[in-house]
């Protein structure tokens, strides 16, 4: 009687290599981490230092009105600006706040413009309808 030879069967391996995933995803992690700070957008302004908490925001739009170190009046909605008058921040800021009344606003003044001036852009946007106007510092 020939002998009997017994076959071993292989089960089929059902571990996934997780290796090159980590890569792809370290790889990612630096591709971002070298973007982020390039995709900071707005007027140059030396923000004043201050020890303040942040503010908790759940929204990620946000009206921003600055003063640069020139005196010129900004506004950034959605990544578009250009220098324009008190009086024509006052209007768009108005048509903004009619569509959408709970967005935040908040001023970047430059460290060095005369404090009237960024009181009188505060004044400007209640005048507008915001009800809540806040300030961007630089933390300490």
């Amino acid at each position: 009687m020939p002998s009997r030879r017994r076959i071993k069967h292989r089960k089929p391996v059902s571990e996934i290599n997780v290796v090159p995933y980590i890569d792809v995803m370290l790889v990612l992690l630096v591709i971002f981490m070298i973007t982020a700070p390039m995709l900071t957008q707005g007027v140059d302004v030396e923000l004043p230092n201050a020890n303040a908490a942040p503010i908790q925001n759940d929204d990620t739009d946000v009206l921003i009105a600055s003063v640069d170190k020139d005196g010129s009046y900004y506004i950034d909605i959605g990544g578009e600006q250009s220098a324009i008058s008190l009086n024509d921040l006052k209007e768009r800021v108005q048509k903004v706040l009619a569509q959408n009344p709970r967005l935040p606003i908040l001023v970047r003044g430059d460290k060095n413009v005369p404090y009237g001036q960024v009181v009188g852009l505060m004044v400007a946007l209640q005048g507008a309808g915001a009800p809540n106007v806040g300030l961007v510092t630089e933390p300490e």
